[in-house]
C-alpha cells in the first residue's frame, strides 16, 4: 500500500497568514518536480497558516492516489475544510463531488452553489463548470446567456473547453443566430494549441468549407493530428477527405501533419 504522504490538517486558523499563499505555491512547484512528500509539507504549511488551497491540494492527491493510497472520503473532507477558508478551486471540485454523487450525497442545489461561488470567485475551472449546469438547465433555470457569460470568462483565462463550448454554442445557435465562422475563430485557437476537438473541428470546416474556403489537404492533415490524439472521428474524416485527394496532394496533406507543431493555449488564443 502507498503511504508515502502523512497528512494532519488542522481546521484553526494562525497568525501566520502572511506566508500561506508563499507555502502553496512552493508547494505546487515540488508537486511539479515529482518531490510529492514536500510538497504535502509546505501545502500543510500553507493550509495552517490560512489558505484553502493548501489543503485542496492535499485532497487532490487522496482523490487521485498519488504519493497515497486513493481515498475519495478523506479527499472529500480536505476539500471541506479548504472550502471553510475560501478555496474557490476546492468549491468546484467539491461541488463536482456532490454533482455526481461521489462519496457524499448526489445534492444538485449544494452543487451549484458550490461550484458557481467557485466561478464568481475567479476558478476558471468553476466558470466552465457553472457554464455547463447554466447550459443544461441542471438546478438552475436554463439560461444559455449566463453559460456564454461563464465560458467567456473562463476562456479569457485560456480554459480549452471553454473556448470549444463557445465555438460549439456558436456553432448551433445557443444563445445567439448560428455563427459558423465565429465559431471557426474559437476553434482555431483550440486546435493550435493541439486540442483534439478544435482540431477535428476545424478539419470539419476545410472539408466543408462555408465559414472558410475549403482546403482538402489541410483538412486531411487537421484530421489526421486529431485521430493521433484518439478522437476515432477523426480518423473517419480523415479517410473520407483522403479518397479525394491526388497522391501528390496525400504526400502533402501528411507532410502537412507531420510538420504541425502545436502551440501554448496562452498563445494561441491571442
Amino acid at each position: 500500500m502507498k503511504r508515502l504522504i502523512q497528512v494532519v490538517v488542522i481546521l484553526s486558523t494562525t497568525s501566520l497568514a502572511y506566508s500561506a499563499h508563499a507555502d502553496v505555491a512552493k508547494g505546487v512547484t515540488l508537486l511539479e518536480d515529482g518531490k510529492i512528500a514536500d510538497a504535502v509539507k509546505e501545502f500543510q504549511t500553507g493550509f495552517e497558516a490560512g489558505d484553502g488551497d493548501g489543503a485542496f491540494y492535499i485532497g487532490r492527491l487522496f482523490e487521485m492516489g498519488l504519493g497515497t493510497d486513493q481515498d475519495m472520503s478523506r479527499a472529500a473532507e480536505l476539500y471541506a475544510a479548504a472550502v471553510s477558508k475560501k478555496s474557490a478551486k476546492a468549491e468546484n471540485r467539491l461541488g463536482l463531488l456532490y454533482l455526481n454523487g461521489d462519496t457524499v450525497l448526489q445534492d444538485y442545489a449544494r452543487a451549484t452553489t458550490l461550484i458557481c461561488q467557485s466561478a464568481d470567485a475567479g476558478d476558471a475551472n468553476g466558470q466552465f463548470n457553472c457554464g455547463l449546469l447554466y447550459s443544461e438547465g441542471k438546478a438552475v433555470a436554463q439560461d444559455w446567456g449566463k453559460a456564454l457569460d461563464y465560458w467567456d470568462r473562463a476562456a479569457k483565462q485560456n480554459h480549452v473547453a471553454a473556448i470549444n463550448y463557445l465555438g460549439l454554442a456558436a456553432q448551433n445557435g445557443n444563445g445567439a443566430a448560428a455563427d459558423p465562422k465565429k465559431a471557426y475563430g474559437y476553434f482555431v485557437k483550440t486546435a493550435a494549441a493541439g486540442n483534439a476537438l478544435g482540431l477535428f473541428e476545424v478539419a470539419k470546416t476545410l472539408q466543408q468549407g462555408g465559414a472558410v474556403t475549403a482546403d482538402p489537404v489541410k483538412a486531411y492533415g487537421y484530421a489526421n493530428l486529431a485521430s493521433a490524439r484518439g478522437l476515432k472521428e477523426a480518423a473517419l474524416l480523415r479517410d473520407e477527405v483522403a479518397k479525394t485527394l491526388s497522391p501528390d496532394d496525400l504526400t502533402a496533406a501528411q507532410a502537412f501533419s507531420r510538420e504541425w507543431k502545436p502551440v501554448p493555449i496562452e498563445q494561441a488564443a491571442k
